[in-house]
């Protein structure tokens, strides 16, 4: 083939609209509805073509068109408006405002394998990515100082489509950078900024796109370029695409190279926060630079780059935690070991729960916890599962102590909530909803909002919702050439009047698409009852490779060709963030029914919630935090276990049909003279101003401000002062404790009388510790007590601190505590020494423990 030269072509636009290019360009525009209808009135059929997105817009509309909208008083007065209000908001300083005294040099690297941003920058797949997305723009909002670091899918995730039979296929449009608000980032030179990485055998080299957020910019990594050989351009081809070598290669891209990028950039983060186990390997990245460029010790530089790091884990599904087989981590990581002389089992151990068994695979999620300084779940119940799930990393310690926290997920509120519902916030609420949606106090103003004018706006969205899904429905059909009078019903199905149920996510098994299918003839009566119909409108794709999940798609649309319910159940392929927010915006229930405790957090609740639509869950993940709020909704059950996954299902499918029936059914058709349904209205009120000042990413970021970023920044600062010295001596006491703890025992343990205790009577306890060559000041020593089970175990452990009262020969040292009998009945107790030293960070930093 000939040798093809390329050159780019942009815009050229009339100077009076010129402000266009950097608005279109920031991706700051897709949460400002103003910004979204100036693109909008500029081509509304080309707006909807290009999926929404103003470069792609402007590099296609007609010349004339710019022309006559560069004479439109109107057009030209709105771009000033949007104009003047991007370029204030960029200035904008508010976080360094709030906290005068943070450290001058912080600031956060955010690394995440996708971002769902917008539906047109298509390199995000789930939640996991739309929850990235929306930590991006609240950090903007704030003005936290952050960047973010992802990587650019040139066929993103898949594209998908049904075929005749429902049977899920998919396509992988490519992304074309150019039509993107993506650029290339340059070196002082002004060339394009590359970064090597080694390979066994070569050196896969990367570039950088930057893609602005507001005031956050995303650095997008890209091995897609001629320097590559075709296996390695094909790296950043697909998101959660290939094999396990493909994965692996893929978070050695992510990991290791995000952080040399940064670096060529010149940006020196003080905190690195790993969203999911995925870019892990950024902690070997550090490590390697500090022993080559500062001469530490392997110990020595876990330690320090465990002190400025944040690690969130976000799911509780095994096959959600990458794991590799050692041989794999072998391959790629000899030179690495080779270069920084230690053993390939060194590594390892950083990446098993048990390091001494050689059969474990690497765990990515064991890696990042190993190597944090803080970590988390993605809500209270997740963080309960998660420190169950990875006890085994702090063996012996109860799974209730296990430095595991959890941050509960939120939603960008402005992002999320519709126009219509917007307009009437800012008339009824002011505009410190959008700046501070935080503020119950703002939200409480709910009430002050008419009734029926919420009503209405309600409705208009739900209208919408079944143009949306008729229109979307029709073009389905087209493309897979059904007939015309197929076309034609469906351009009439759905009522837009109808109880309208929302569900749309991951069809991950776990999720239970199908649940409401269990008892076909009693839905089918739900869907067709003439007084109150029910209708869904469902949407959502399977893992190319799922097809458990695959199959519960086709189960949907067989159920809807057999049971003629075509006109109440609408399947939308191609589920994306522009199909998210007209369902969570229009819909008047979402339905989330995963199986128990399985669903970490799950945000789209959250985002119908924000707009008054109220949720019918399972209660997992933040639903056991919100409904216990007030009437926000309804839960199938009561959170019980079930040893039997089919009994759960009968009995929860039972339980959703019971609620539809007797309870979500009746309040919405139960109306008033005007039509209005008063208690509907009153849920939908209760659920917006209890659950959006909680369930937002400004409070969510704020929080891991508050609790994670800034205290790190401080204790990274302190550890690295003085050429590391506190760093190097917490090391060094690290080994030193490590070396004695295997001979550390208690030689005996006593107490005073146990029978019949008064209440709030004290029982006294003394044990004698042999400490080896370590000292009283090298541990803490507890007594550990509370109820205990038939087995004599204690359930729900609480401690009480025993002080060393006297040194006995050989290096025993006696310790004593009471335990307040503050509580009746039979209790049991044990004691147990931990090593303490000032600088940790966490309690059971050093996963080592000796119970007596």
């Amino acid at each position: 083939m000939p040798k093809v030269s390329t050159f780019t072509v942009v815009p050229k636009l009339p100077p009076a609209l010129e402000p266009l290019l950097p608005i279109a360009r920031n991706l700051w525009w897709c949460w400002d509805h103003e910004a979204i209808e100036l693109f909008y009135r500029i081509d509304r059929n080309l707006w909807d073509s290009t999926s929404q997105n103003p470069v792609s817009l402007l590099g296609q509309v007609t010349q004339e068109r710019l022309e006559e909208l560069a004479t439109d008083e109107g057009f030209l007065a709105q771009l000033t408006r949007v104009s003047q209000r991007f370029q204030d908001y960029l200035k904008a300083t508010p976080w360094r405002d709030k906290h005068k005294d943070a450290p001058a040099d912080f600031n956060v690297a955010y690394f995440s394998a996708e971002f769902g941003l917008h539906e047109s920058v298509c390199i995000y797949s789930g939640g996991l990515g739309l929850l990235a997305g929306d930590h991006l723009k609240s950090s903007s909002d704030l003005a936290l100082p952050l960047v973010g670091v992802g990587m650019f899918y040139r066929e993103g995730y898949h594209r998908q489509y049904l075929n005749a039979d429902g049977w899920q296929q998919e396509r992988y449009p490519r992304n074309d950078v150019y039509q993107l608000p993506l650029s290339l980032v340059r070196d002082k030179k002004g060339a394009p900024l590359v970064v090597e990485l080694p390979f066994p055998d070569r050196v896969v080299k990367v570039r950088v796109w930057r893609c602005d957020v507001g005031r956050t910019p995303l650095f997008l990594l890209d091995t897609d370029f001629d320097a590559n050989d075709p296996d390695d351009r094909e790296i950043t081809g697909q998101l959660y695409g290939g094999d396990r070598d493909t994965r692996i290669r893929q978070e050695i891209v992510l990991g290791m190279g995000g952080v040399k990028a940064l670096h060529a950039m010149d940006i020196h983060p003080t905190v690195y926060h790993m969203n999911e186990g995925h870019a892990a390997f950024m902690a070997l990245e550090r490590m390697k630079d500090l022993i080559r460029g500062e001469g530490l010790t392997f110990e020595h530089a876990i330690e320090s780059v465990k002190t400025a790091s944040v690690f969130t884990t976000h799911t509780p599904v095994s096959a959600g935690n990458d794991m590799f087989a050692p041989e794999m981590v072998s391959h790629y990581f000899k030179k690495y070991c080779d270069e920084l002389g230690i053993t390939i089992d060194q590594l390892l151990a950083l990446g098993r729960q048990d390091p001494a068994d050689a059969r474990e695979p690497f765990c990515m999620t064991v890696l990042a916890l190993k190597l944090s300084a803080f970590a988390n779940g993605v809500s209270k119940l997740h963080g309960e599962v998660a420190r169950d799930m990875w006890a085994r990393t702090w063996k012996d310690i109860p799974a209730s102590e296990v430095p595991i926290t959890s941050i509960t997920n939120g939603v960008h509120s402005k992002f999320w909530i519709s126009r219509d519902l917007s307009g009437l916030f800012d008339r009824y609420l002011g505009p410190s909803w959008v700046t501070d949606p935080s503020d119950a106090d703002i939200w409480a103003q709910i009430e002050d909002i008419p009734d029926a004018e919420l009503w209405r706006t309600h409705e208009r969205r739900r209208e919408r919702l079944v143009n949306f899904a008729r229109h979307r429905l029709v073009t389905q059909l087209k493309a897979r050439g059904a007939s015309n009078s197929e076309i034609a019903a469906a351009s009439e199905v759905l009522d837009p009047e109808a109880l309208t149920i929302g569900f749309a996510r991951r069809f991950a098994t776990y999720k239970r698409a199908n649940l409401f299918l269990a008892d076909q003839e009693r839905l089918v009566r739900i869907l067709k009852n003439e007084k109150k119909p029910v209708q869904f409108i469902i949407a959502g794709k399977a893992h190319p490779q799922d097809n458990l999940g695959k199959e519960v798609i086709r189960n949907i649309i067989h159920f809807m060709r057999q049971h003629d319910v075509r006109n109440q159940l609408v399947f939308i392929e191609d589920y994306d963030i522009n199909v998210a927010r007209y369902l969570v915006e229009g819909a008047d229930c979402w339905l989330n029914n995963p199986r128990r405790p399985m669903e970490a957090s799950g945000t789209s609740g959250m985002k119908a919630a924000a707009n008054g639509v109220l949720n019918i869950s399972v209660l997992d993940g933040w639903w056991c935090e919100a409904q216990p709020m007030g009437e926000v909704g309804w839960s199938i059950g009561h959170g019980e276990s079930y040893a039997n996954t089919d009994e759960q299902d009968n009995v929860e499918s039972d339980m959703l049909y019971e609620l539809l029936e007797r309870e979500v059914g009746p309040a919405f058709y139960d109306r008033g003279r005007d039509g209005i349904p008063r208690r509907w209205i009153r849920m939908m009120k209760n659920s917006i101003k209890m659950i959006v000042p909680e369930f937002n990413t400004h409070r969510m970021v704020t929080e891991y401000a508050d609790r994670f970023y800034l205290p790190c920044t401080v204790r990274r600062n302190e550890m690295r002062a003085d050429k590391r010295a506190r760093s190097s001596k917490l090391t060094t006491w690290k080994q030193r404790v490590r070396t004695s703890w295997d001979k550390v025992h208690f030689l005996s343990v006593e107490s005073g009388p146990t029978e019949s205790l008064p209440f709030n009577s004290h029982l006294p306890v003394r044990a004698d510790l042999f400490l080896d060559k370590l000292s009283d000041s090298d541990v803490v020593v507890e007594v550990y007590h509370g109820d205990v089970d038939a087995f004599e175990r204690i359930t729900i452990g609480r401690t009480t601190s025993m002080r060393c009262v006297e040194k006995l020969d050989g290096n025993i040292f006696r310790f004593e505590g009471a335990i307040l009998c503050d509580k009746t009945g039979q209790q049991g107790f044990t004691v147990r020494a931990v090593p303490s030293h000032g600088d940790l960070a966490q309690k059971h930093e050093t996963a080592l423990i000796c119970w007596a």
